[in-house]
């Protein structure tokens, strides 16, 4: 940062008819450079004292079949916002067990909380399996964007049309 107000000093003094003209305007210069350091460092700390847990949740409920048990994810395209606090209501009407497989999703995503009846789980989740009528909620920020895949890892629900597209920008 020195190099910078050597350079703006040097213009200034030229530019100036009398030394001290060039130093007041240094002077200024200067101080205007700090203030705006001190109003970025302001806005910076703001982010971080922000608790984004505190915010309230966007709700999206996904539906793994249907009791027509057909195999797909109902909707089958999400999409999220980064920093964005959200909670999934999941829920299997269909008489088949199903998994939301998305591995790369569950990594790109800081989980809250998943609960089930009267389990909650905390840390890395991959995947979730919902037996017939089974019911989760899990709750997450979205931080790494990207394009994710989303299907059911039991053997044919992926091939019968059981997946779907995650966007997180």
């Amino acid at each position: 940062m020195t190099w910078l107000f050597k350079k703006i000093a040097k213009k200034l003094y030229q530019k100036a008819n009398h030394p001290r003209q060039g130093l007041q305007r240094f002077t200024i210069v200067g101080l205007l450079l700090c203030l705006s350091f001190v109003n970025h460092s302001q806005a910076i700390a703001a982010n971080l004292t922000e608790n984004p847990l505190k915010e309230p949740v966007t709700e999206i409920i996904i539906s793994l079949g249907n009791s027509a048990n057909e195999l797909k994810f109902e909707p089958n395209q999400l999409e999220f916002q980064p920093g964005k606090r959200y909670l999934l209501r999941l829920n299997n009407p269909s008489q088949l067990k199903h998994y939301f497989t998305a591995k790369d999703f569950a990594d790109s995503i800081w989980t809250q909380k998943v609960q089930a009846g009267k389990v909650e789980i905390k840390g890395a989740i991959h995947e979730l399996e919902l037996k017939p009528g089974g019911e989760a909620e899990w709750v997450f920020l979205p931080i790494k964007p990207g394009n994710y895949h989303l299907h059911c890892v039991i053997p044919g629900h992926t091939a019968a049309g059981m997946t779907g597209e995650i966007t997180i920008r």
